[in-house]
């Protein structure tokens, strides 16, 4: 190769390298579901059945099987004990860009949790979520479903998380039972 090919060739791999960079490090922008025509007044999560339900007038309107915390028998005492929240939170806010593909904040720790937690001495932890996949993970669909695996979240597929995203406002209720 003379001078003039190997610049042109080390020219072309450096604006490749640039491109792969930025695809990797830069946030991709989601296109977010718009909001369903019927919206749920409640969230339900029934920890033993792994099951959330959308409800809207005490009525089912969806259920989706989902996963928990690491450690999921029991409420959330801690930070990092791997358990998934029991009780009545809402839904606080949400996330297009997180570690998961789209999540929705739980309001734990409430003022109740704070309190047990510092008289035992704890940090009650919080971001809590509703979540999709992992970003880097998104293939794997409902094989996420073999084992509880999130931190305290409750975890969905991606195409769940959007019709639950479209279906629930903030504000809204989440029972979460044992």
């Amino acid at each position: 190769m003379n001078f003039k090919t190997k610049t042109a060739a080390a020219g072309i791999l450096a604006v490749l390298t640039v491109a792969a960079a930025a695809f990797v490090i830069l946030p991709r922008h989601k296109k977010l579901p718009a909001p369903a025509a019927v919206q749920a007044d409640k969230v339900l999560v029934k920890k033993a059945e792994r099951k959330l339900y959308l409800q809207k007038d005490g009525q089912n309107l969806k259920e989706y099987r989902i996963a928990l915390g690491f450690a999921p028998v029991g409420d959330k005492l801690r930070e990092g004990d791997g358990k998934t929240p029991e009780g009545i939170y809402r839904i606080s806010g949400r996330n297009p860009n997180s570690r998961f593909y789209l999540s929705l904040r739980v309001s734990y720790p409430s003022a109740e949790d704070r309190r047990e937690a510092a008289e035992k001495g704890f940090s009650p932890g919080g971001d809590i979520m509703i979540h999709g996949l992992p970003n880097k993970a998104p293939f794997l669909g409902s094989a996420h479903l073999l084992r509880d695996w999130t931190a305290g979240c409750i975890a969905v597929t991606n195409e769940e998380i959007e019709e639950i995203w479209s279906m629930v406002a903030d504000g809204t209720t989440i029972e979460i039972l044992p």
